[in-house]
């Protein structure tokens, strides 16, 4: 049987490049994320190279739906030997803006919901003694930024991880965090970077970087049990 990745948060860029990679390798692959048609059309791209690929159409912000979530992920792939979370709100929120309320607006995506998918699959992990829970967030999860303050949940999250890698240390399971210092083409946020570039309009100085090869690293990481924490540039 083949091995077996989910990846929740399968949009444009980084998710849809961790699919193809790992397909590549010959896992089955499991796409979650809000909108069917987009998963449709991603399924159809990885089947067509010869992989199996299902499509389960759920809100990651309801973190109280990850127990019926968690029972279809079983029924398609059983318990998965890789679960990649790249779901995140939209933090981009000047500091001087941040209210509580924002705050716990950004919660259940930033941390909550990744808390309780790690309770649903990790037992399993640890019971075969393989596997892996991977995440890939912004820079702002290391480094506090004036204007993308909800980078303050992304740092709580790399908190866990840390915790959850040392907690595991031993047992077969790798907990890594990929931490992107950069505009990852084919996003939203790098076509209104390019948008605002072209019009003239004052745009952030960083990099951009080919969502394929940041899918590298995360295969890399798990692949040879690298160090915890990557980050790109």
């Amino acid at each position: 049987m083949s091995k077996s990745i989910v990846v929740l948060g399968a949009g444009p860029g980084l998710g849809q490049a961790v699919a193809h990679r790992h397909a590549r390798e010959g896992w089955t692959v499991a796409l979650v994320a809000r909108r069917q048609e987009p998963l449709d059309r991603l399924a159809a791209q990885l089947t067509g190279a010869g992989a199996r690929a299902h499509v389960i159409v759920a809100d990651l912000a309801d973190t109280g739906g990850v127990p019926e979530l968690a029972g279809r992920i079983r029924a398609a792939v059983g318990d998965p030997d890789v679960l990649y979370y790249g779901a995140a709100a939209d933090g981009f929120v000047p500091v001087l803006d941040l209210t509580p309320r924002h705050a716990l607006d950004l919660l259940p995506l930033g941390l909550s919901t990744l808390l309780a998918l790690t309770g649903e699959f990790l037992p399993a992990m640890l019971t075969r003694g393989s596997g892996a829970i991977l995440s890939a967030q912004g820079a702002s999860a290391l480094h506090g930024n004036p204007h993308i303050a909800g980078g303050v949940i992304l740092a709580a999250q790399r908190n866990y991880l840390q915790a959850l890698h040392a907690a595991v240390a031993g047992r077969g399971v790798f907990v890594g965090g990929l931490y992107v210092g950069a505009a990852i083409e084919h996003t939203p946020f790098h076509a209104r970077l390019e948008a605002s570039r072209a019009a003239g309009e004052p745009v952030p100085d960083i990099p951009t970087v080919d969502p394929a090869h940041l899918a590298d690293l995360l295969w890399s990481m798990h692949d040879t049990a690298g160090p915890p924490e990557v980050t790109y540039p």
